[in-house]
């Protein structure tokens, strides 16, 4: 959340400046989305956002369970949740230029959402139903994609937003952008929701049906959580089996990036479940370490601040981060906005405040919670 917050601190605008550096342009990299295959660290923040949700499943059926809440109230809130995380992405999809609701359902509250009921379905049962239905959904969604048949002599790329430039050499040619069977499923139940123009396709690649696979993200969250919670095993053991989870899940997605299908985050591919679950891995791992181990508490404050809050921080940034941006320019910071490093400062003080908001709400024990 705090990187997604910071709007990659402005560094990308920066190395616009600088052409001609390489340190610039690794660093614009880092802090920008991929074009298609491929990972950056920007890419990682929607996989690890969502694998947290699947590791609180766990912890959150336990303190509701031990709270006296049976199945029934359980499957009701989690309903719940999901109905009011789906609604609060299409709100915030939905600009003030636009004159009617966009129903789109891209946005990581809304994967979260569709794919929220089954995640807590499947953690109820235990982790080996986890992990069966990982291998089942990364399995069949590939077959679904790999069957999509490729387009042929004479196809107009134009009529579903694509040009032959976007279509990926063999195999892998199943997973070209808006050229694949989620992109095709979207051009046919988009347009059944009203639309201001019809349904051609996502500009960036992305895909309802992501969610299908980002499930597989959140259930091994949950397998994740459940290690953590009913292990009995010492912090530096779980430290070793969670790295070593790490190296396999990062081999996997690797090998599986090279034979069977690319890694691209912006279609949720099988491959990427795995190289970001690894990648997300490494990060639990070093935090798990930081705090369990070396019990450096203190040097994460900033984080638990932000994650106490984090549907808040996503929604104020989404929102507020241009307002924001508008009073600290009013208010003499419009000379400093326009200084050589001014996009870094303008992305940090943004950031300031609403880490500053979260501080004040945690003060408080407020806590927007669904």
């Amino acid at each position: 959340m705090l990187l997604m917050a910071s709007s990659g601190l402005g560094l990308a605008k920066m190395a616009e400046t600088q052409p001609d550096s390489w340190w610039w342009q690794q660093i614009s990299w880092q802090v920008s989305h991929v074009s298609w295959e491929g990972c950056a660290l920007w890419d990682l923040i929607q996989p690890s956002f969502m694998f947290m949700v699947g590791i609180a499943v766990p912890l959150s059926v336990k303190r509701r369970k031990e709270a006296g809440q049976g199945f029934l109230g359980l499957t009701c809130h989690a309903f719940i949740r999901a109905v009011i995380l789906v609604l609060l992405a299409v709100v915030l999809s939905t600009r003030a230029t636009d004159t009617q609701t966009v129903w789109i359902f891209t946005n990581v509250l809304a994967q979260i959402g569709l794919g929220y009921v089954f995640l807590f379905i499947l953690a109820r049962f235990g982790w080996e139903y986890c992990i069966a239905a990982i291998i089942l959904i990364l399995t069949v969604y590939w077959y679904w994609f790999f069957q999509h048949p490729l387009p042929g002599p004479g196809f107009d790329f134009a009529a579903v937003g694509a040009s032959d430039k976007d279509l990926l050499p063999g195999l892998f040619g199943h997973w070209s952008k808006g050229l694949n069977a989620a992109a095709d499923f979207d051009r046919w139940f988009l347009n059944l929701l009203p639309q201001a123009q019809p349904f051609i396709t996502n500009t960036g690649g992305y895909t309802t049906l992501n969610f299908v696979p980002a499930l597989a993200t959140m259930l091994g969250g949950a397998v994740t959580g459940n290690f953590l919670l009913t292990s009995a095993r010492s912090p530096g053991q779980k430290c070793g089996r969670l790295i070593a989870a790490a190296a396999v899940c990062l081999l996997l997605g690797t090998v599986i990036g090279i034979v069977a299908c690319p890694i691209v985050k912006r279609l949720w591919t099988p491959s990427w479940v795995l190289f970001s679950g690894g990648w997300v891995l490494v990060m639990l791992t070093f935090f798990y370490w930081l705090v369990e181990i070396a019990g450096q508490k203190r040097l994460v404050f900033p984080l638990v601040v932000v994650g106490m809050n984090s549907i808040f921080i996503y929604v104020m940034h989404s929102l507020a981060a241009g307002w924001i941006r508008e009073q600290l320019a009013k208010h003499g910071m419009a000379s400093l906005f326009a200084q050589p490093w001014g996009p870094v400062i303008e992305k940090a003080s943004i950031l300031a405040v609403l880490w500053l908001l979260c501080l004040w709400l945690y003060r408080q024990r407020a806590f927007l919670r669904l």
